[in-house]
């Protein structure tokens, strides 16, 4: 556990100011609403400072007007009102009260509402940088990091927060400064009084800051127990298949349960140290008003204190400790809220790997010349998978990446994509350094087809344009000619009219709901859509039958006609249809050359020239 998380609720609030510091400008947006808000929260609290006043006079003049009757038997005592001026007087009293109360009501309303419609305002914006933020993270950080944590995060965080500030924030602050004007207020009234009830704060920071150390602590316990349980089930719900082939439905639910148990646990034991403060704030609560009604009594026998100011000194008393009853009620939000904050913040400072450098400029339209020179990538320091690769690809030509398992095919094809950058060395494009060009105008032109292409749970036609989303450079929305051009393209636009709703289906998540022949040539016309000189093949008709192989086969020439392709394959039948070969071992190119050079005559000194990428 973080040194942080052992404070009390003041190592909470250096959370709560790193996120309000790191949201400060989201924050700014809203100022005139928080403007309006902080006049009526101060308008509230006045208000409330007024409320026992009323109360006061009444019971001042009741007791006043009936002191005189039974000293006078009825006698009128000079200063002391009358029947129908007592009356006049209650009724201004209580006409008084009610419109104090109203007043309160209403600005309490508009602060809440200014308050809490700024404050969702705001985590609405940042729970969209945040997720924008996280598809910016590079590939090195998701692979490290679980992805229902990630969702807890965008998700289960902010929506702390948000609760965070309008069930506990917004009422504390306005209790809090309640509490200062009522003890101004009472320090001017009797200030023996008031420092008789001062003795009271001391007690109630010693035993609630033990406490509120241990809340803290639970709680950050608890957010990252609840990533954890969000990770588990995000993981297991994606893998169905495998769960139900292997019979792992009964091990993965006892994995779940012991995992909810113990966040289970958490829950509690913050719920109980929480309602255990809130209860020894009462007591304290209660000391505080028995002393002052002993000593208060007293007060007003000698004449220092009248019975409707000792009146309106227990009001404010029972009053003003309403903060110190919401602290206990509210650390347990608070000390989550922080924690959420901290969760959040982290993830928005922690930079990608992947930025346009700052002389970056945006790449013209690619002819499609690829060069690698003497690139060393690895996944982990210390261990290269690509060690001082070299290869050239003459633009609009058909070369396969063909060698073993871990040989480092798919690296090339993530360098090039610029998903990755290399340790050493360089990846060009005519002949230009794609570190030296903006991410996504490179990025742009480059079309990938994956072995498991992923769709997204929507509707066919928004799958297909997630591939241009911009095609006219305005913003607006890809036409419906472009989108059934890449169909037709693609070999799909005959199945997709016969499905229920043609282009309008939704399909499952991940395209469950297509086969997969269907899935790829959807993923194939998303390529096309794109328009890109460049098109990178990774094992895309593995796992496919041969009749579906063939129509697949028959989409992806179309797909490639005239461009630079890169066909990643194990299948060395499917490398004999290209152009080029390259033979990756080791990370590096050991046989080069044409399909017949590489696999027919491997000793052929054309296939060696090209290994050392000196011959096109």
């Amino acid at each position: 556990m973080p040194a942080s998380a052992k404070r009390g609720l003041s190592g909470a609030l250096p959370g709560l100011r790193r996120t309000l510091h790191r949201f400060r400008h989201q924050v700014a947006a809203e100022r005139k609403l928080i403007l309006v808000g902080l006049l009526a929260l101060f308008a509230e609290v006045a208000l409330r400072l007024l409320e026992p006043w009323p109360l006061a006079y009444v019971i001042d003049a009741i007791v006043a007007a009936t002191g005189a009757d039974l000293a006078t038997r009825g006698a009128p005592v000079p200063g002391i009102p009358g029947v129908a001026h007592l009356t006049v007087l209650l009724i201004i009293c209580a006409a008084a009260l009610v419109g104090v109360v109203a007043l309160r009501a209403g600005a309490a309303y508009l602060m809440t509402v200014c308050f809490a419609l700024a404050g969702n305002r705001v985590l609405t914006r940042v729970r969209t940088e945040l997720y924008g933020h996280l598809n910016r993270l590079s590939l090195r950080f998701h692979e490290s990091r679980r992805t229902g944590d990630l969702v807890t995060r965008v998700t289960g965080d902010i929506g702390r927060l948000q609760e965070a500030t309008v069930t506990a924030a917004i009422p504390l602050a306005g209790n809090v400064i309640t509490l200062a004007g009522m003890f101004v207020v009472i320090v001017i009234m009797d200030w023996q009084l008031a420092l008789a009830v001062a003795v009271v704060f001391p007690l109630f920071l010693l035993i609630g800051g033990r406490l509120t150390r241990k809340i803290n602590s639970v709680s950050r316990g608890q957010r990252e127990a609840e990533g954890a349980l969000a990770s588990l089930a995000t993981e297991s719900l994606g893998a169905m298949p495998v769960v139900q082939s292997y019979a792992l439905e009964s091990r993965l639910e006892q994995r779940f349960g012991g995992s909810s148990e113990r966040t289970l646990a958490d829950g509690v034991r913050a719920k109980k140290l929480s309602a255990g403060l809130e209860r020894k704030t009462d007591v304290l609560v209660g000391l505080a008003t028995g002393v002052v009604l002993l000593l208060g009594g007293h007060r007003v026998l000698a004449g220092a204190l009248t019975p409707g100011e000792l009146t309106v000194f227990l009001t404010y008393l029972k009053t003003a400790f309403r903060p110190l009853r919401d602290i206990a009620k509210y650390t347990g939000r608070i000390a989550k809220a922080a924690a959420s904050g901290e969760r959040i913040v982290d993830l928005l400072d922690t930079r990608p790997e992947i930025v346009d450098a700052p002389w970056a400029r945006p790449a013209p339209r690619f002819r499609g010349l690829i060069e690698f020179r003497d690139v060393v990538f690895g996944y982990r320091p210390g261990r290269p998978v690509l060690k001082g690769l070299n290869l050239i690809i003459p633009p609009g030509r058909r070369v396969a990446l063909v060698g073993p398992s871990g040989a480092g095919k798919s690296s090339i094809a993530g360098l090039l994509s610029r998903l990755r950058d290399p340790d050493a060395g360089q990846v060009l494009i005519d002949g230009r350094d794609l570190r030296d060009l903006t991410l996504d105008s490179a990025r742009s032109q480059v079309a990938v087809v994956l072995q498991d292409s992923v769709l997204f749970a929507d509707t066919i036609r928004a799958n297909i344009a997630f591939g241009a989303p911009d095609v006219y450079g305005d913003g607006r929305p890809v036409g419906e000619e472009w989108i059934r051009w890449a169909a037709r393209l693609a070999g799909a636009d005959q199945f997709i009219q016969a499905l229920p709703q043609g282009y309008d289906t939704v399909i499952g998540e991940r395209g469950a709901t297509l086969s997969g022949g269907q899935r790829q040539r959807i993923a194939i016309a998303r390529a096309a859509i794109r328009n890109a000189p460049i098109v990178i093949l990774d094992e895309a008709m593995t796992g496919l039958d041969p009749g579906t192989e063939a129509e697949v086969a028959a989409a992806l020439r179309r797909l490639t006609e005239g461009r630079t392709t890169l066909v990643i394959t194990h299948d060395l039948d499917a490398a004999r249809d290209a152009d080029l070969v390259f033979w990756i071992d080791e990370g590096r190119v050991v046989r080069a050359g044409t399909p017949t050079a590489v696999f027919d005559h491997p000793t052929d000194p054309r296939a060696l020239s090209l290994s050392k990428g000196r011959v096109r």
